[in-house]
């Protein structure tokens, strides 16, 4: 196994699809997460490269957040579009972040993605709530590097 396979098993990674599948319930706005194992790059530029990559911010609100694990260099990024960063509270990506953080201080991968998933999907319901004839744009898969 590669090291991003164990970072969390294929149930982990399920449980943390349907996190993504419940915050994406009420919006149409997109939520992705990216594991990968190492880059050379800082981690909120890398987390920019596989954001284009990922095409996230092709959505019509610019409503994407990407959750970027860089397993080896022990890095995590909230990557969130212009359209959902102009209206979240100012400190709200950093207070995220921090909740992941702990579960991973823990060794609780799953949980803290899970736990910032739902969060992330809170604001965009909150901001971007569906409409009748909106529909999911993205694939909820977890990509890896």
């Amino acid at each position: 196994m590669s090291i991003t396979e164990d970072f969390i098993s294929k149930h982990e990674e399920q449980a943390i699809i349907e996190a993504i599948n419940t915050a994406e319930n009420k919006t149409f706005g997109e939520i992705r997460v990216h594991i990968e194992e190492h880059s050379d790059a800082e981690v909120l530029d890398r987390a920019r490269e596989v954001f284009v990559t990922l095409e996230m911010h092709k959505t019509n609100a610019r409503n994407g957040v990407l959750f970027y694990i860089g397993v080896r260099d022990k890095s995590f990024a909230i990557f969130g579009d212009n359209g959902i960063n102009n209206v979240v509270p100012d400190d709200f990506w950093v207070c995220t972040k921090d909740v992941v953080i702990e579960h991973f201080k823990q060794q609780k991968f799953k949980e803290g993605l899970v736990a910032g998933i739902l969060r992330a999907g809170e604001q965009l319901k909150k901001y971007f709530p569906i409409q009748e004839d909106d529909k999911n744009e993205l694939s909820n898969e977890i990509s890896r590097g």
